[in-house]
């Protein structure tokens, strides 16, 4: 079994056949499943989309129990929880339905966590950290593009000379480098490359 375009979140299966792991779709299982969207609902109230996953939380009044049903719930409806709540020991505590979330100051509504300026999140050397909310992700930095090569994703240098993505003069040459590219004016043209006469 080989997979030319490699299989991101999955195992290769047979001559380019991608068996997905839970949670991911696609030829190559690169892309997220919406979970929320399936039919049946997999969750009883409402539902929000992770990466590679889902979480599940209860309309206002309600409160998540263990096995992920909503159970009524005079005492969160009191509190008037933006997700939900749970009940600790006599004491109610509203929900936030994703770790990249934080309860507000007020204790009701959840507010995003950016882990890309808190340093939370560790993207690796080529990606840059993407805030979304709840969450992040990692995409390669400008001028490097995903591409599948020795068995795994890389990001790779994009040579614009080639995909004819520069905006140099038509009288320059275009010089490919690692993440750009400069243009120089040729033989008998001065200027900044991109402009030349």
């Amino acid at each position: 079994a080989t997979c030319g375009h490699g299989c991101k979140y999955g195992e290769c299966m047979g001559p380019n056949k991608c068996k997905c792991f839970p949670g991911f779709t696609g030829k190559t299982c690169n892309q997220d499943l919406n979970e929320c969207g399936l039919k049946p609902r997999p969750c009883e109230h409402r539902c929000m989309n992770t990466h590679g996953s889902y979480k599940c939380y209860c309309l206002n009044g309600y409160m998540i129990m263990p096995d992920g049903t909503c159970a009524s719930s005079r005492t969160c409806a009191m509190v008037n929880c933006q997700y939900g709540c749970e009940e600790v020991k006599g004491q109610v505590r509203c929900l936030c339905p994703s770790g990249g979330l934080q309860l507000g100051p007020n204790g009701r509504t959840c507010i995003d966590i950016d882990e890309c300026s808190t340093g939370k999140a560790v993207c690796s050397y080529n990606r840059r950290c993407v805030n979304t909310f709840g969450s992040f992700y990692c995409k390669c930095q400008l001028g490097y593009e995903l591409k599948y090569t020795s068995g795994r994703y890389n990001c790779v240098d994009v040579n614009e000379c080639v995909t004819n993505t520069h905006r140099c003069s038509l009288h320059a040459e275009c010089l490919n480098t690692q993440g750009s590219f400069q243009c120089k004016c040729k033989q008998g043209y001065r200027g900044s490359g991109f402009d030349c006469a």
